[in-house]
Formats: C-alpha cells, structure tokens, sequence
C-alpha cells in the first residue's frame, strides 16, 4: 500500500472518530438537559401535591377545632402558627433539594459536552501523530 493511501485512510478513520465523539456528546448534553427539566417538571407536581395535602390537613384542623368550639386563640393559635413555620422550612429544604438535583444534571449536561469535544480533539491530534509517523 502507498503512503498516500494509508495517510488517507487513517485521515478518514480520524474523522469518523471525531465526528463520532463530538455527535455523542452532544446526544448525551440533549439527554440530561431533558432529564433536568423532567426532575423541574416532577418537582413542581411533588410541591404542588404537597400544598394540596397540607390544605387539606389546615382545612380538617380549622373544621375540628371550630366544631368542638374551641377558638384559635392562645395555646391553638400558637400550635398551629409552629406548624405552618415548620413545614414552610420543611417545603423550603424540599424545594432547595430539587434545585439542586436539577443544576447537578445541567453541570454534568455540560461536562459530558466537555468531554465529548475533549475527546474528539484528542483522537484529532492521535490521528495526526500517525499520519506524521508514515
């Protein structure tokens, strides 16, 4: 085979591979992307079931405690106000949870284009060396 042939073919080989890796990683980015904004989506429906649980329970509590005369006043008042503070914090570490579920995915979307194109830059400058060393 001539030199010409082989520094051709490993040129192609080299090509194919580095078209290969960029095009994966980006296959890769456009799934986590897609997956961060899956978690965005079941994150809002997860709050939004939660709020729905937590009216009703507020609901039932008020009905209870209107219907045994009780008036939300003092002591009731005071229990009631500890539990609205507690489960807003307990909502706020929720929602901060899945924030951060979600940027985890788009950073590790953009190291895996990262090292898409690190890789397809390495093969290009492999596929180099060996044409050189014909």
């Amino acid at each position: 085979m001539s030199f010409a042939i082989v520094a051709a073919l490993t040129a192609v080989s080299t090509a194919v591979s580095v078209y290969g890796q960029l095009e994966a990683g980006k296959d890769q980015e456009a799934a986590l992307k897609t997956q961060a904004e899956q978690e965005r989506v079941a994150a809002e429906s997860r709050e939004l079931e939660r709020q729905q649980k937590l009216n009703r329970a507020l609901a039932a509590n008020a009905v209870g405690m209107g219907m045994s005369g009780i008036k939300a006043e003092g002591t009731p008042a005071s229990i009631a106000l500890q539990s609205a503070k507690n489960v807003g914090l307990s909502e706020g570490m929720l929602k901060l949870s899945d924030r951060l579920a979600q940027a985890q995915l788009k950073r590790q979307a953009a190291t895996t284009a990262s090292a898409g194109k690190i890789g397809a830059a390495s093969t290009l400058l492999k596929g180099a060396t060996d044409i050189a060393k014909l």
